[in-house]
């Protein structure tokens, strides 16, 4: 008899898995997906290297939508992902004004999240000064023509999902993988450069949410995981959805009917390992689809669909800004017969300031707007613009409850690195010869770590506090 009742209960497991979760209501979900593969040569953004258009396309790019509820009260949420590097905030405010206007959708529950592949197109307002030789002017044409055609893209996508809404149930359930690495190994307290740090911190968890329809049947799975895409090299030049796409297509194949959606954590300073070659996406993606099947068996904690959605803009400063007269000496150092490819890059730099500086004062901060969604008590989403460090979400998930907390980077703009005080200390990459390409004047202030993080904490119910 023992053993009778414990294959029941062993059977009950497996169907309840399957099936909506109990007492959880159910509202209009809807999914939809389209292509976003240029039908032309178009420059890849991610490595400056690069100097020509790119050469084909390996895989193929997706825009995919989410939307969560009616239209009644608040109206629904949608969430947005963009196979490319980085969505900026005119391109993401461009969308949501169209969305308002046709559908009611309002900004603070409308969330555009980037893969940040390193092997997609290069948008204009996006990285503006990442190229060493410069971008010719057919070049630049093909990018705003592409840049135009994904705003009209990104607008379908999202009509699609609210016209193919019906009754669904959400849940979630929080797995791991761990070939995310930090990338920045430190020497005497400072960062010498971008390789490979076993002992940097990283976030390894890989949250996922479940759509199941009315009958219990896979709708659709969202996964986040803190870790750049940056498998593939600046050698690379053909379009590809580097280690995210491989997931989804896996996820998908392994799931017919099943509509698979990555996003991005704060992976600002992590990296795949190993990375630099075509065959080393596919198995990167395999471990996600393979940690994604072990969570879809089961169990799963209920998600309320009743969204409730905050936004708050905020300026994070920069540190003091170089005169004109010290951008002047970085121009001249580069007259210098043995001056390095680096004093060259910031004497390009330093010119492109000036010549802001003669059309009127250097931006001394970065509009940066802060979003959460909470289901209920039972789960609340972070969406934090740029290339976030890992430090956001570590020290998140402490000064919040991290059992039932999700964050998300390089939502709704990449406007640079969003570093933390650590990070600063180290010096490097991040926090310092990325604004070159970013055309930033600066690097950020120490201050802006504890702005963000007390924005967010402003924004997120006492629910939500540590338990």
């Amino acid at each position: 008899m023992r053993t009778f009742c414990g294959v029941l209960i062993v059977v009950w497991a497996c169907i309840a898995g399957s099936l909506p979760a109990f007492g959880v209501e159910a509202v209009p979900i809807g999914v939809a997906r389209v292509d976003i593969t240029p039908d032309h040569p178009v420059r890849l953004v991610g490595y400056a290297s690069r100097t020509s258009e790119s050469e084909g396309v390996a895989e193929r790019i997706w825009a995919k939508a989410l939307a969560i509820g009616g239209d009644a009260g608040e109206g629904p949420a949608v969430l947005v992902m963009v196979e490319n590097c980085g969505v900026p905030a005119t391109m993401t405010r461009d969308v949501a004004n169209r969305l308002a206007a046709r559908h009611g959708v309002k900004r603070e529950r409308l969330a555009v999240c980037s893969t940040h592949i390193h092997t997609g197109p290069w948008l204009t307002d996006f990285l503006p000064l990442h190229t060493l030789t410069g971008i010719p002017p057919e070049h630049h044409s093909h990018m705003e023509q592409y840049t135009k055609r994904l705003g009209d893209l990104l607008v379908e996508v999202v009509e699609k999902a609210l016209a193919a809404r019906k009754p669904a149930t959400l849940s979630w359930a929080q797995g791991t993988v761990g070939f995310a690495m930090n990338r920045r190994p430190i020497k005497d307290g400072r960062c010498p450069g971008l390789g490979v740090n076993p002992d940097g911190p990283v976030d390894h968890s890989l949250p996922m949410l479940r759509v199941t329809d009315a009958e219990g049947k896979l709708v659709a799975v969202v996964l986040n995981y803190a870790c750049h895409c940056t498998t593939l090299g600046g050698d690379q030049n053909k379009i590809h959805g580097d280690w995210t796409g491989s997931a989804q297509k896996f996820i998908e194949a392994d799931n017919p009917g099943c509509m698979a959606m990555i996003c991005i954590g704060c992976g600002g300073d992590a990296n795949p390992e190993p990375r630099g070659k075509w065959e080393m996406t596919d198995p990167h993606g395999q471990v996600v689809a393979d940690e994604v099947n072990r969570l879809l068996a089961g169990p799963f904690k209920p998600v309320s669909p009743k969204v409730t959605a905050r936004l708050r803009d905020i300026k994070i400063p920069f540190e003091t800004l170089p005169t004109h007269e010290e951008f002047e000496k970085r121009v001249a150092a580069a007259d210098d017969p043995k001056a390095s490819s680096s004093v060259k890059r910031w004497a390009d730099h330093a010119r492109a300031m000036l010549e802001r500086m003669d059309r009127g004062p250097l931006e001394t901060a970065i509009d940066y707007q802060v979003t959460t969604w909470t289901f209920g008590d039972d789960l609340a989403m972070v969406f934090l613009p740029g290339e976030v460090v890992v430090d956001y979400a570590l020290r998140l998930k402490k000064e919040l409850d991290g059992s039932r907390l999700w964050v998300t980077a390089y939502a709704n703009d990449v406007p640079c690195y969003i570093v933390s005080r650590r990070v600063l200390d180290e010096g490097g990459y991040e926090p310092d010869t990325s604004m070159i390409g970013y055309g930033r004047p600066a690097r950020l202030s120490p201050t802006v770590e504890d702005q963000i993080i007390e924005t967010v904490k402003s924004l997120i119910p006492p629910a939500f506090a540590p338990r």
